[in-house]
């Protein structure tokens, strides 16, 4: 038994390792948003940090239609890279699980 517990507990490590290396990479993972017209182009990164923005020079002068896009494209952008984010770690952290009766319920 306590074998079975060591082993679980290096699993565990394992599994945290491989969680912080795909946090790492998900800063790499760019998703591209952009409104309906194309006059707001958006992409971050999977851990959601706006890496670029690009705006019509036709929206520069509504201040309120700018805001209005801006609050619309990052949200979608956000939402997007938030599920991706899930998806990916999600996975690694399933994957590392130990076989737990009962635990295998909350991941499904």
């Amino acid at each position: 038994m306590f074998g079975d517990m060591m082993g679980m507990m290096g699993k565990l490590k394992e599994t945290q390792e491989k969680v912080e290396a795909t946090k790492k990479r998900l800063n790499t993972v760019l998703v591209d948003e952009s409104s309906s017209d194309n006059k707001l182009k958006i992409t971050i990164t999977a851990n959601r940090e706006v890496k670029n923005i690009e705006i019509d020079d036709e929206l520069l002068a509504d201040k309120e239609q700018l805001e209005d896009y801006l609050i619309l494209v990052l949200n979608k952008a956000i939402k997007r890279a938030t599920d991706v984010n899930e998806l990916e770690l999600g996975a690694v952290a399933k994957e590392g699980m130990p076989n737990i009766p009962g635990m295998d319920s909350l991941f499904k």
